[in-house]
């Protein structure tokens, strides 16, 4: 989700009745879908038969989640509705590198395997602003816990139940509030039952349904372009985007100026480095835009760190990651090359048109009762999101502010009826929030990325300084946190055209060095504050053990070979390869 902020929610407008539709599901199809939600719903409350008593079951899955679990639950948490709907669109628009947004993920989710696993699990903490409580002070823990709940409820998962309502309106002309209602019941209650074990092993299945849906259009897609040969359809794809036929040179031409500002008149479609002046994803953001909300979104967000916390120990915490990387390195063959055959398929449409390609591509490509196989892929990416979402929420109401202010000797199973109570609280509210979301349109989506472009920098820089340098205090910390956010809403006010992806980096520098500033001229944090659970310690680094044996199950080596991956695709589409 995180960096998506101009993507919009294509091929689904929000209408409703017949005009809005896209076309209608044929009755096999409709069968499929709904067999989709009979499934994920029976499988849910099968793993829920198991009925958790404590918070350490209810929250974090007894904290025994293998290492395929956490990897794949991690990815089916992050893939929402702007993955397969707006990067698709998107890659129609700009090329191949809206791929950066899945590849560049190897620096935070290098910083989540080597810095932040081993203190998060060895602090044994439920939450990330529980560590930030032991580490700092419980000023930090209540602020970081209540923007969260608030961001979570009132923009992400409100905007997430939309845009999946909105789609069910598109394809059945179903009412709004109907359709909001119908995701939330499905998606919620065996959350509710199950919690964090119920979404996690649901999140399996969804993944792998995300997964297979997506090759499957892709390779739908390129066969279609060869005329029944994959290798002639790839040639074709690439030609076409490199412009080497008349039409699509001209296309690319009538693109240029929306990718690189008004006067352009051609741009490397199947370049990962683009020019400073590239209006989506300039190549200076590859060395500093993962310092802040990247960082945020996948080392301290509440619903991704979850289920590395819910791991069995740390070497299943560390392997998911890298399983989740993996996972990373193919998904721009799900989201992003099927825009690309959209553009070799039909250079001339504009940006709204290349906006509904995810729809067009399934009713042009793919055939009846297959249909609702990707239907339902696109669903269950919403509904783990939701999911993932509503069980973080009612993690952190619960521990970091009910019980901490409300109920401190709060019994175990009590806490898990609380959880229950709050998860189910959350999710009515999200419905009843979810219609409004139309009132803001379009900009739903950048409405939540400055949300978290405001917020993140702060949290992520107390963050890394706090795990990083002792001599970070509670009380720089507890300073940096709003004069950060107040300075990010100043600067977006006051320079209203800076880019989104700039004012973030700006603002997280700023606050390391308020942070800095402020530790210097503090007293230095008592000694629990700073003990080698919570910071590193540099005497004696202790990251790299329990890394698994023999060399096969070795989380070191697999690292290496996720980040030659990684490189391998930088390789590829740079100006040493396709996009020369």
């Amino acid at each position: 989700m995180a960096g998506l902020g101009n993507l919009r929610l294509g091929g689904w407008d929000g209408g409703s009745g017949e005009g809005s539709r896209v076309q209608s599901l044929n009755a096999v199809d409709a069968v499929v879908f709904a067999l989709y939600f009979v499934a994920i719903i029976g499988v849910g409350f099968w793993v829920a038969r198991r009925k958790a008593q404590t918070a350490d079951a209810y929250f974090l899955a007894d904290r025994d989640l293998p290492w395929y679990v956490v990897g794949t639950s991690y990815i089916a948490s992050n893939i929402s509705t702007e993955h397969l709907i707006g990067m698709i669109g998107a890659a129609y628009i700009y090329g191949i590198c809206v791929a950066l947004w899945e590849w560049h993920n190897v620096i935070a989710f290098s910083i989540l395997i080597w810095i932040f696993i081993p203190f998060l699990l060895a602090s044994r903490v439920f939450t990330g602003p529980e560590f930030l409580e032991r580490r700092f002070n419980s000023t930090c823990r209540l602020l970081f816990a209540v923007m969260t709940v608030v961001a979570n409820v009132t923009a992400f998962l409100a905007a997430v139940l939309y845009a999946g309502a909105v789609g069910l309106n598109a394809l059945f002309g179903w009412d709004i509030v109907l359709c909001t209602v119908l995701l939330g019941v499905t998606a919620g209650s065996y959350a509710i039952v199950g919690g964090m074990r119920s979404i996690a092993w649901t999140e399996v299945l969804q993944t792998v349904l995300i997964l297979a849906g997506g090759f499957l259009l892709t390779f739908l897609g390129l066969r279609a372009l060869g005329e029944g040969s994959l290798s002639d359809g790839w040639s074709t794809m690439i030609s076409r985007n490199l412009g080497e036929e008349a039409a699509w040179a001209e296309g690319i031409r009538r693109l240029a100026p929306t990718v690189l500002g008004e006067g352009a008149t051609s741009y490397e479609r199947l370049n990962l480095f683009q020019p400073p002046n590239h209006t989506l994803i300039p190549w200076w953001t590859l060395l500093f835009g993962w310092v802040a909300t990247s960082i945020w979104y996948n080392c301290i967000n509440q619903f991704m760190i979850q289920r590395v916390l819910a791991a069995r120990d740390g070497w299943h915490a560390r392997m998911g990651i890298v399983l989740a990387g993996f996972l990373k390195v193919i998904l721009p063959a799900v989201i992003v090359i099927p825009g690309l055959v959209y553009f070799a398929m039909d250079p001339s449409l504009d940006r709204a048109a290349a906006d509904k390609g995810y729809a067009a591509l399934v009713m042009q490509l793919v055939s009846l009762g297959v249909r609702g196989v990707l239907l339902a892929a696109l669903f269950g990416a919403i509904q783990s999101t939701v999911n993932s979402v509503l069980n973080s929420t009612s993690t952190i109401v619960t521990l970091d502010i009910w019980k901490r202010y409300f109920e401190p000797n709060m019994p175990e199973r009590r806490s898990v009826t609380v959880g229950r109570l709050v998860t189910a609280v959350t999710l009515v509210l999200a419905m009843v929030l979810a219609p409004m979301i139309e009132r803001i349109g379009s900009g739903v989506f950048v409405y939540i990325q400055n949300l978290y472009a405001h917020f993140a920098p702060a949290f992520s820089a107390i963050f890394i300084l706090g795990i990083l340098w002792r001599r970070a205090t509670g009380r720089a910390a507890a300073w940096t946190i709003p004069i950060g956010l107040g300075a990010s809403i100043a600067v977006g006010v006051v320079f209203p055209e800076m880019a989104l992806t700039v004012r973030p980096i700006l603002i997280w520098a700023f606050c390391v060095v308020l942070m800095v500033v402020i530790s210097l001229f503090d007293a230095p944090p008592p000694p629990e504050c700073v003990t080698d659970d919570l910071t590193m310690n540099w005497r004696q680094i202790g990251i790299f053990r329990g890394l698994g044996k023999p060399w096969y199950r070795n989380v070191l080596f697999w690292w290496l070979a996720f980040v030659a991956c990684i490189a391998a695709c930088y390789l590829a589409f740079s100006g040493l390869g396709l996009g020369r």
